[in-house]
């Protein structure tokens, strides 16, 4: 285990860097200059030139890259732009907005997605069958924007039974608070929920015709005992690796919920930035999502391991027996 850990550590430093290179020169690539944002169409030319050598902005590219990778090498994400305040602050204000979004919709999927799968792979080739199998294949299909969208044209401006953007807050009561996370949740929950339901009603199927489980039944378990006791066990290690999976994707399809749903996360923080051309909260942000986003895949990798004994974490694709 040690030897996994050592090894996969090292491996993220090549992706981290690849991310941080593509980050940057992406970035640079944004149309409009950020001194000329900041201070405003009534600056002047001199003033928007000064700024822009103030902010260093005139250096060559290749002093630019390097101060940058110093800065991330000692952790130093620096003040905003646009802000004018330290990244690591914004940073620790939103973050745990976008974890709670996240977290939120994935227990919402999981609450959903597994009993449909279970459900779907015990009813096999019943209309239940397909009816879990078609809203799976819509739930993924379902651009998120556009939900969003339909979920606060009807609840909100129809009905007028939740609220339609920002974020609840406990002092103003519990209602408060979840009726401000519902929509969002919802929303960044279907393609998750959508994904666990193939994934569980898949993987049941193998399992349930697997020898042991037949013996189970022969001995005169109930069903109930059979499928959770034996079967859905089984059934649990490709749920884990795509829960990983899933997760790390809300952090960065939160970007498109939190903006539709004005939620104050890391996304609407990042679009906020691209708005404003404050290319060094965008730097910083995305490679802290990256981190974040390797980090829960090391996790999954060792979850893998205690779920499933068998599998050989020190093997070349990571994942062997």
């Amino acid at each position: 285990m040690r030897g996994f850990l050592f090894k996969r550590i090292i491996q993220l430093i090549p992706t981290l860097f690849i991310v941080a290179v593509i980050v940057f020169f992406i970035t640079r690539m944004l149309p409009g200059n950020p001194a000329a944002v900041m201070l405003g169409p009534q600056a002047s030319a001199e003033d928007i030139a000064a700024y822009s050598d103030k902010l260093g902005l005139n250096d060559p590219m290749y002093q630019q890259f390097f101060d940058y990778l110093l800065n991330l090498v000692t952790l130093d994400f620096g003040n905003s732009l646009s802000y004018n305040q330290p990244i690591v602050d914004l940073i620790m204000e939103r973050f745990p907005n976008t974890i709670l979004l996240a977290v939120s919709a994935l227990i919402l999927a999981v609450i959903v997605g597994v009993p449909a799968g279970i459900i779907a792979a015990r009813k096999q080739n019943t209309l239940i069958d397909y009816s879990v199998t078609t809203l799976s294949l819509i739930g993924v299909s379902m651009p998120i924007f556009w939900l969003g969208v339909m979920l606060v044209l009807y609840f909100s401006v129809n009905l007028g039974w939740l609220p339609a953007t920002g974020m609840g807050s406990l002092e103003d009561g519990f209602w408060d608070f979840i009726s401000h996370l519902i929509l969002p949740s919802i929303a960044l929950a279907t393609i998750p929920t959508s994904q666990f339901a193939r994934i569980i009603r898949s993987s049941m199927l193998e399992t349930i015709s697997q020898d042991y489980v037949k013996t189970a039944r022969s001995k005169g378990l109930k069903e109930f005992m059979v499928i959770n006791k034996h079967a859905f066990k089984n059934a649990l290690t490709p749920l884990i690796t795509v829960m990983g999976l899933q997760f790390s994707a809300l952090l960065g399809g939160a970007v498109l919920t939190e903006t539709i749903f004005s939620w104050p996360g890391m996304g609407l923080l990042i679009i906020d930035a691209i708005e404003k051309r404050d290319f060094v909260v965008v730097q910083s942000t995305v490679i802290f999502v990256a981190v974040i986003y390797v980090v829960i895949n090391l996790i999954v990798d060792i979850l893998y391991k205690v779920v499933n004994p068998k599998v050989n974490l020190d093997s070349n694709n990571g994942g062997g027996k």
